[in-house]
């Protein structure tokens, strides 16, 4: 049964109401004019007052280099291009907010518009401090300890019919695309398919390099360079699938849980967060900060032990913590509080430091032509419908299962981020988490083995 919630207590304080106007200054009418227009939630006025502040520091070199001066740099891009991707025509239909975050900073890199100073505090926030995977660590503590029960515990059981179904339907079609362009079956196999269901870079193409290198000879850094750009162009194509099936939820009700995955033997939707109608309690939501750390550290602690990637066990230990009822309810609260505002806030930025840091351009220009990157797009392609009519098959909402079985094309836990925000259904993270990484982890096995018969 599910724990009964008990409402946050609050220290009532009182207020007072405050005119608007009161001891402001009065503005010009233009400039009063232009504050209505808003970048996000901030009037133009006062961002374009901030994002100049923030890079003629940059430019003086004397923006911090920590992660102060990496979340500004961050903040102030990722607001503009998120909302220029939610209101520019055709690309808000197929993921635009990711897809610019994701994608102008990448080319800002590549054409060195960005000066050091702003990578390096980006790089010092992102790689440094490891805010990738706090934020990552916040999503998946809230979004597992506020879901419904039965949709947990179905989730995870239905979760791998899909996830095998689309990787041996991109691996079929793959290879089909890739021998009519002329690649051979040997190329396409290791040098296109895997990498991009490998689940990522640092979890999925380095060590596949170090095989490959191991079994072949070279340098492993070389075959980093032929896997990089398959797995960029797949994760483009799943953030533009993710976007496709967004739209199609918003047209057609009936195809999706609206980020629920699973249904209920009676066709109903299972219900989501028993936590949704809560005010926000933001002692809570320290507290659920404190417990988010807390499991990121007992994965990466057991890691070496058990040989499972931690990310993976921080998944599995919030979900044996729910499913067994063991946290208490106010903890599960302030997670999934700490997990919606997470979400909501910092995702864009997120991807503008991916951007800034994980897309190689000058790798992927080096190997680009027509042919590889249609390929690429029915490795994606073929992932996605499976996912969908399995996914179907199976009780799971077709729009939600095709996007957890898309984030096997992701580039990891980043690819996660910029696929379900595409989508707009954050809270399916631990069910992309697992897709990616045990569906990567498993995919750099087997090739692994098959390199070592086949080379």
């Amino acid at each position: 049964m599910e724990k009964s919630i008990q409402h946050p207590i609050h220290t009532h304080v009182e207020e007072r109401h405050v005119p608007a106007n009161e001891g402001k200054l009065k503005l010009p009418a233009p400039l009063k004019q232009l504050g209505h227009i808003r970048i996000g939630a901030i009037p133009l006025p006062l961002y374009v007052l901030m994002a100049v502040i923030v890079f003629a520091a940059a430019a003086l070199g004397q923006l911090p280099n920590d992660m102060i001066g990496g979340l500004a740099v961050i903040m102030v891009m990722g607001v503009l291009l998120s909302e220029l991707g939610f209101k520019l025509p055709l690309l808000k239909h197929i993921g635009g907010p990711a897809i610019l975050s994701l994608m102008v900073p990448s080319f800002l890199v590549f054409w060195h518009v960005l000066n050091p100073p702003v990578i390096d505090s980006v790089q010092t926030l992102m790689k440094t401090s490891n805010f990738l995977y706090l934020y990552i660590s916040c999503l998946v503590a809230g979004s597992i300890t506020g879901m419904n029960r039965k949709t947990l515990i179905h989730g995870f059981i239905r979760i791998f019919i899909p996830m095998i179904a689309g990787t041996l339907a991109a691996v079929a079609v793959g290879l089909v695309v890739a021998m009519l362009f002329g690649y051979s079956a040997y190329h396409a196999f290791f040098y296109i398919i895997v990498p991009i269901i490998a689940g990522g870079v640092g979890e999925g193409i380095l060590p596949l390099s170090i095989a490959f290198s191991q079994i072949l000879g070279g340098e492993s850094a070389s075959y980093v360079a032929q896997m990089i750009p398959a797995a960029v162009i797949g994760n483009v194509f799943a953030i533009i699938g993710a976007g496709v099936l967004k739209k199609m939820a918003d047209h057609n009700s009936a195809i999706t849980g609206n980020g629920v995955l699973v249904k209920e033997k009676n066709g109903k939707t299972m219900s989501g967060s028993v936590y949704d109608g809560l005010k926000p309690d933001f002692a809570l939501m320290g507290a659920g900060l404190l417990f988010a750390c807390g499991l990121f550290i007992t994965g990466h602690l057991l890691s070496p032990f058990v040989g499972i990637p931690g990310p993976i066990l921080m998944i599995f230990g919030a979900a044996l913590l729910k499913v067994s009822n063991l946290l208490p309810t106010k903890i599960e609260q302030g997670a999934y509080q700490l997990y919606k505002f997470v979400s909501g806030t910092l995702t864009w930025p997120i991807m503008v430091g991916l951007g800034i840091l994980y897309i190689p351009l000058g790798d992927v220009a080096a190997i680009l032509s027509v042919s590889y990157i249609l390929v690429c797009a029915s490795v994606i392609l073929a992932m996605i419908v499976s996912g969908y009519v399995v996914g179907k098959w199976v009780r799971m909402y077709p729009v939600e299962a095709a996007i957890v079985t898309g984030c096997r094309g992701g580039l990891g836990g980043t690819g996660d981020v910029a696929i379900l925000s595409a989508s707009g259904r954050m809270e399916l993270m631990p069910f992309a988490q697992i897709s990616t990484r045990i569906g990567g982890a498993l995919t750099v096995v087997i090739a692994t083995v098959l390199l070592s018969m086949w080379g």
